[in-house]
């Protein structure tokens, strides 16, 4: 559809742009950083900003995208209004219009997702100092949220950025390749399209598939714990470089939970809405089958993926049993997980070790 002399959309609903192209007199685009339902985001040269780079999320020109839009830029309001100084580790929209029918939203330029730097690195895991220091950020991020009655909803390493993501290289003689090593561990939280108030209505389903809470599959009500689900399966990949459950479906995904986590709990078979994947309040699930049997020799006991017996990986472990608990009031509060010896290194003792989840909802 052309609208003017100049402006148009592809058939998806794409603005149609080139690099120099020059949006509202003020952003000059100069190169696509990615591409997702919802649109484009894009690198632009913000000539109303001392000639500072900005990432552009440019929204296609489709109503259901646009009032997603809409939603998101009143929680970016919102956490702007509790955080103007930009310290609790959300990315921050500087600005938003509306051009042609696309609706835009500037934010400060940040480097490549975790994600992108585990892709471009053989998913290579993060040494543990590294997974300490972006779990804590992780941790302080999303506790602002939720103080804030936000829950984030679509937690993963895609939205988990790295404000600069520059590295050094090694050789690894043994695989033939270089490797790398980020400099500095200093991320952000960003992606706030699926954000939710408290007060808001709850859609059904909620999160990406490898990073779905239990509830949110089982129907039984969601809020601000499967954030924390999420966290510990975005660890869990951070440290053995794989994603915990690699499947597309809720039967198989439940399998590789009992697999790793043990049998789910009565109660919640009890109230679930998703009686057919039950018998006799049992997950109904043959072990012999094909998929059983790829489930039985690529899932095991969580405990078992420790890499070494150092105390910082048994404490990381634990840390991860802690927000993997089934019941969403068992899982660690973002603020808990900050208490966690992980992040403390102090050393405890696992037989006596507890901690309240001082969850506020």
């Amino acid at each position: 559809r052309t609208r003017g002399s100049a402006v148009r959309d592809d058939s998806h609903g794409h603005l149609v742009y080139r690099s120099g192209d020059v949006l509202k007199e003020r952003y000059e685009v100069v190169d696509t950083l990615g591409e997702g339902t919802f649109g484009r985001v894009v690198q632009c040269i913000d000539h109303n900003g001392h000639g500072n780079r900005v990432a552009l999320k440019i929204i296609k020109n489709v109503d259901k995208y646009k009032e997603a839009a809409q939603l998101e830029i009143n929680v970016l309001k919102r956490i702007y209004e509790k955080d103007p100084e930009n310290k609790h580790l959300c990315v921050q929209m500087l600005d938003w219009f509306d051009y042609h029918g696309h609706v835009c939203i500037s934010f400060e330029l940040l480097d490549l997702s975790t994600f992108e730097f585990m892709k471009e690195n053989h998913y290579l895991p993060f040494p543990i100092g590294q997974i300490r220091h972006m779990a804590q950020q992780i941790c302080r991020a999303v506790g602002f949220l939720h103080e804030n009655k936000l829950t984030h909803t679509d937690l993963k390493p895609e939205n988990i950025l790295f404000v600069n993501a520059e590295f050094s290289v090694t050789y690894n003689t043994t695989k033939k390749r270089n490797e790398r090593t980020v400099k500095r561990t200093e991320v952000k939280l960003a992606d706030f399209g699926s954000a939710t108030f408290d007060h808001e209505h709850h859609s059904a389903v909620v999160s990406t598939r490898h990073y779905r809470a239990p509830e949110v599959i089982l129907e039984l009500g969601w809020s601000q714990p499967c954030d924390i689900w999420s966290i510990g399966c975005i660890l869990f990949e951070y440290y053995q470089g794989i994603t915990l459950f690699q499947t597309h479906d809720n039967r198989e995904h439940l399998a590789m939970m009992e697999r790793i986590r043990g049998p789910i709990p009565s109660q919640m078979i009890c109230n679930t809405r998703k009686q057919k994947l039950f018998v006799d309040g049992r997950l109904c699930w043959d072990e012999n089958s094909l998929a059983g049997r790829v489930v039985r020799e690529h899932c095991k006991p969580l405990k078992m993926y420790q890499l070494s017996e150092a105390e910082e990986h048994q404490q990381l472990l634990d840390l991860l049993e802690h927000m993997l608990e089934y019941e969403p009031s068992e899982r660690l509060s973002p603020s808990a997980s900050l208490r966690h010896p992980f992040f403390s290194q102090q050393p405890f003792s696992f037989s006596s070790y507890r901690w309240g989840s001082d969850h506020s909802v």
